[in-house]
Formats: structure tokens, C-alpha cells, sequence
């Protein structure tokens, strides 16, 4: 039987992370859509074959996004939605922020109305205990889909960090899952990014701007100084401590200020990953916060990943919020190469 190609429209496609995986995993996305304008250039630059389309997709009807399919290939429709009302910091769903669900909800109308064969999603892990997934599960099974869905450790996958995500995969072809974990060991930081060219805080890499590392402060640098690949503030003088690491309610974020250790995964990679006090975002020799190259590599971008053209200046706030954000290349590729291989079973 002939083996049919898959098409697919990126929704949320954010820097391009996922666009970039499924490309490498042999699936051709067309188009890529995101409200923010500073997905643009990332996305455009490293994914010349594919279109960037600034807009909210709540303007879009099924006709719409039905065009931008290639015509008789399988459809893949992609929505990695940002789901934003879950507090990292308390662990708890906020229900006054329902309305952030809006993005789903919108992804939701555009399956039903387009019924393409394939959809992914990729989300944050806690997305599975709420009840908005499990509705969005069985609207796609009343569409017919057969859908598959489960907390994925990203690092079995090729990703050099601890990251877990939910992963649904559907498909009305018939039964889907992901493939099995392609690392039997994790990547680590010292495989990751230990050729770059060292650095000091504040300074810019003559070769990669984007390899660029924030500034300390005079106490920061002393911090860093005494902390210990793998440890935590508790191994510093108690001089250098933060007032909150004082209190009972600040010793359980022990992670905070500190190194990473070079020969095991890297922490999760967040919006603030190149500010040395908003996690474990030390770099584990050289005496500052990761830059945001190494977070790129981190969330498994390639070195050449490209975030910023030619004469603009690089912001961290906006870039990390793009890093840290994205969809890690290496778990774009695994979803792609799962859709790939069941598309060769059923067509």
C-alpha cells in the first residue's frame, strides 16, 4: 500500500521547537501560527520551508486552516497551547484564571470543524488531573480519534534536562502511542554544552551573541563562588544567605541559586532560566548563570539555532521567554517519528 505523507499546521508554534523536531522526523509543517511577533524571525529563519502567521487563532474558521494543508496528505494538526493557570510555585490550579483555557478551548473548535486524521498536543504535566483535558479527550473520541495520552520524561527522549510534559497523540487512522524511549541514558549538561567557549557574567561571546550571560551583582558572585555543582544555598555561609532562606516557608526551594552538575541532566528549563537565583541555572564550573546558547542546547535547540537577525540587540526577557516556553526539539522529533511510524501501519 502506498504510504501517504503527513502535512501539518503548527498552532502556538512559539520559536519553532516543535516545527523544527517534526521537520527532522520527516514530517513537512507548512505553516506555523502565534500571536507573538517575536516568534517570527526564530521560526521563519530555521524553518525556511514553513510559514509564519502572526494571528490569534480564534480568527481562523476550519476553511481557513484547511487550505493551508498540502492537498491529499494526511493532516496533522498541532496545538501546544499555553496553559498558564497552574502556579509552578504553589502547586495548586487557580480557578480564577479559567479563562487562560480559552487557548484549548479554541484548539478544540478548530478539530472538531477541520477533523484532520492526526492531532498532538504537548502541555504542562499537571494538565492530566484537570477536568478541561479529560472533556478535550472525550470530544476527540466522540469525533472518532483513538487517542493516546500520558505524562512523557523528555530526557528518555533525547532532552538534556529533567522536563515532563503530557503528550497526546490522536489519530482516526486507528490505535496511536509514542515510541519507545530512544536514549537508554540521559544526555548530560557536560555532553551538552561543555565545548562552548567559556564566559564571565555579563559577557557576550564574540562568535555566538546569543551565548551571552547575565550580570551578578557583587553578593550573587560571591554565591555562586561558594556553591558546589549538584548542592544548595545550604552550603554557603550563613552571611550570604537570603533573608527568605531564614524563614520555614523558604527552605523547601533549595534549588534556587544553584549549580548544576555536569554529568547528570539539566533542571527545567523556564522563562528565567539565564537569572543565576530563579532555580538551579548555575553553570557548574565558570562562576555565573547559564547563557541563553546553553538554555537553547539545553531544551535540546542545535548550537546553530538561530533567535536573533543580524543587527538586533538580544534581549533576555524576550528570548528566554521563547526558550523557555518552547516545545524541546528532540520531543518534537519523537512525537514526529511516532505519527510516522503509525501512519506505515495504517495506510
Amino acid at each position: 500500500m502506498h504510504k501517504r505523507s503527513i502535512s501539518c499546521v503548527d498552532l502556538f508554534c512559539g520559536a519553532g521547537g516543535l516545527t523544527y523536531g517534526l521537520v527532522k522526523s520527516g514530517i513537512k509543517v507548512t505553516v506555523g501560527i502565534d500571536l507573538d511577533p517575536s516568534c517570527r524571525y526564530p521560526f521563519e529563519a530555521n524553518n525556511p520551508d514553513a510559514k509564519f502567521i502572526e494571528n490569534d487563532i480564534k480568527n481562523f474558521t476550519s476553511k481557513d486552516i484547511n487550505c493551508l494543508f498540502d492537498k491529499r496528505s494526511i493532516k496533522l494538526l498541532a496545538g501546544c497551547a499555553p496553559c498558564q493557570p497552574f502556579s509552578t510555585y504553589s502547586h495548586r490550579y487557580d480557578n480564577k484564571r479559567d479563562g487562560k483555557w480559552e487557548l484549548l478551548n479554541q484548539f478544540t473548535r478548530l478539530v472538531k470543524k477541520v477533523s484532520p486524521e492526526l492531532v498532538t498536543m504537548e502541555n504542562v504535566p499537571a494538565l492530566v488531573n484537570n477536568e478541561v483535558f479529560h472533556k478535550f479527550v472525550r470530544i476527540l473520541k466522540r469525533h472518532k480519534y483513538h487517542v493516546w495520552y500520558d505524562v512523557v520524561d523528555c530526557s528518555k527522549y533525547g532532552v538534556p534536562q529533567s522536563r515532563k510534559r503530557t503528550v497526546l497523540l490522536a489519530s482516526k487512522l486507528g490505535p496511536v502511542r509514542m515510541i519507545n524511549p530512544t536514549r537508554r541514558k540521559p544526555k548530560t549538561v557536560r555532553e551538552t554544552i561543555e565545548k562552548l567557549d567559556p564566559i564571565i557574567a555579563g559577557e557576550t561571546n564574540s562568535k555566538d551573541k546569543l551565548h551571552v550571560a547575565s550580570s551578578l551583582s557583587d553578593i550573587n558572585l560571591k554565591r555562586i563562588r561558594a556553591s558546589n555543582p549538584g548542592g544548595t544555598w545550604h552550603d554557603w555561609p550563613k552571611h550570604l544567605r537570603a533573608k527568605c532562606h531564614q524563614k520555614n516557608t523558604g527552605r523547601t526551594f533549595i534549588s534556587v541559586y544553584g549549580r548544576m552538575s555536569w554529568d547528570a541532566v539539566g533542571p527545567t528549563v523556564t522563562t528565567q532560566c539565564y537569572g543565576y537565583g530563579n532555580g538551579r541555572f548555575g553553570h557548574p564550573e565558570q562562576d555565573r548563570a547559564i547563557s541563553l546558547r546553553e538554555a537553547a542546547m539545553l531544551q535540546s535547540f542545535p548550537k546553530t539555532y538561530k533567535f536573533v537577525g543580524k543587527g538586533k540587540l538580544v534581549e533576555f526577557v524576550s528570548i528566554g521567554r521563547l526558550i523557555g516556553n518552547a516545545v524541546p526539539v528532540k520531543l518534537g522529533e519523537a512525537i514526529g517519528k511516532s505519527l510516522i511510524r503509525h501512519i506505515s501501519e495504517y495506510t
